[in-house]
């Protein structure tokens, strides 16, 4: 699956986000948020956000569960997102799908994805860069039930009006 694995990739990338993921990123929205799920396979994520916000939107490609939209990501425009504060979702980590994925939303909402923490020091990431405003450390995930991943993940926050990149390290959340 990874750079230093030889499982097979589930097709799309799809990998329910477990809790232990999105603990880190709850230190670093407010109370009562709302936003939208592009990426929302079968909901996991929204379960785990909806402790502490509220889900808007939700859609994917190939929906997993029923109140999920179905709809491709570069097909969510303005009107599904109008009463959200901002994306946030696991994302496909194919390159040739992320990048116009951080384009497309960056430009409309403030947008927090899930990926490798080790795209950030790439070169292919020096323009995606300048719209990230926070990183969030999250380690290594279990997204396999017992089996932890072998690249340490982090949640980016992408926006249009950055300055600098903050970044923050692990906390006893992301244990």
């Amino acid at each position: 699956m990874g750079k230093r694995s030889n499982f097979e990739r589930k097709e799309r990338d799809y990998y329910p986000t477990p809790i232990e993921a999105v603990r880190p990123l709850l230190e670093h929205l407010p109370k009562d948020f709302t936003f939208a799920e592009p990426c929302a396979g079968n909901g996991a994520l929204i379960k785990h956000l909806e402790e502490k916000g509220k889900c808007m939107w939700a859609s994917d490609s190939e929906p997993q569960a029923k109140e999920i939209y179905k709809k491709d990501y570069s097909e969510v425009g303005p009107h599904e997102l109008m009463k959200s504060e901002y994306v946030i979702t696991n994302p496909p980590w194919d390159r040739k799908i992320l990048h116009p994925m951080i384009d497309h939303f960056s430009s409309r909402l403030k947008t927090w994805l899930l990926f490798d923490a080790d795209w950030m020091h790439t070169k292919q990431s020096f323009y995606y860069m300048k719209k990230c405003s926070k990183i969030v450390s999250v380690g290594r995930v279990k997204w396999f039930g017992n089996m932890t991943g072998k690249d340490n993940c982090a949640w980016y926050l992408f926006d249009t009006d950055v300055n600098n990149t903050v970044f923050y390290g692990r906390t006893q959340s992301g244990d």
